[in-house]
């Protein structure tokens, strides 16, 4: 463990559904914790910690965001609820069949996912939405327990650059060896199936660098992808 402050430091790891996951006050990342800590003062009835993994442990795909908002995941304690991340998110999963419900951008909404589960590459919500290399190191064997907790995973859904570099730090692949690019679905040497979107942010959808035709496409064709490769094992 480095630095932080001490008091956090037995709560770092707990059992999230038997994969190893950061406590509600893990104390890995000094700068995330004072950021953490200053919201809980200034927002104290927020979620304010490490958000959890959303979605079933028997999850064929995995989507892979890069850290909480501040005030999306981080007030809600649901990943990609609460800001403007989750409208297209969440539509989108609805309307191939992985959601069931209405997104209300509640995690009380009843919204349930099928086949489907969502993590952040960084699970504590950094200060100008933006994490620091070591806090993504730091955080990634709780994205590489996810990875190796899901036993029926096929495919990820890495949103963005940073998303795709932590899955493959995860999987023990160098990121130089296969590079970001959107709608490309690449397979790992294990299998596993890494398929690659730009980010589902506020300023990529309104810049039209991700429109929801562009992201549609891509879920489209890694859930086409799975389902033929059930249907080959039948």
């Amino acid at each position: 463990m480095s630095g932080g402050n001490p008091r956090h430091g037995k709560h770092d790891i707990v059992a999230d559904q038997n994969i190893a996951a950061p406590g509600h006050d893990c104390g890995l990342c000094p700068r995330l914790v004072a950021y953490r800590d200053a919201n809980r003062a200034a927002n104290p009835d927020w979620f304010n910690g490490p958000v959890p993994s959303f979605g079933p442990l028997d999850a064929r795909l995995l989507v892979v965001g890069m850290a909480p908002g501040v005030r999306g995941a981080n007030r809600t304690g649901r990943p990609f609820t609460g800001d403007h991340a989750g409208i297209l998110l969440y539509t989108t999963l609805l309307k191939y069949g992985v959601a069931e419900g209405t997104y209300l951008a509640d995690p009380a909404d009843g919204l349930v996912l099928h086949d489907c589960r969502i993590a952040n590459a960084v699970r504590c919500v950094p200060p100008a939405n933006l994490p620091e290399p070591k806090e993504v190191a730091t955080c990634n064997r709780f994205l590489a327990a996810e990875l190796q907790g899901l036993k029926k995973l096929r495919a990820v859904l890495a949103l963005g650059v940073l998303a795709h570099a932590a899955v493959l730090k995860a999987c023990g692949i160098p990121a130089a060896r296969i590079r970001f690019r959107h709608g490309e679905i690449h397979q790992l040497p294990d299998g596993l199936l890494l398929a690659d979107s730009y980010h589902v942010s506020r300023y990529n959808t309104n810049t039209r660098r991700l429109t929801t035709e562009m992201f549609e496409d891509v879920v489209r064709q890694v859930l086409a992808r799975l389902n033929a490769s059930a249907m080959r094992q039948l």
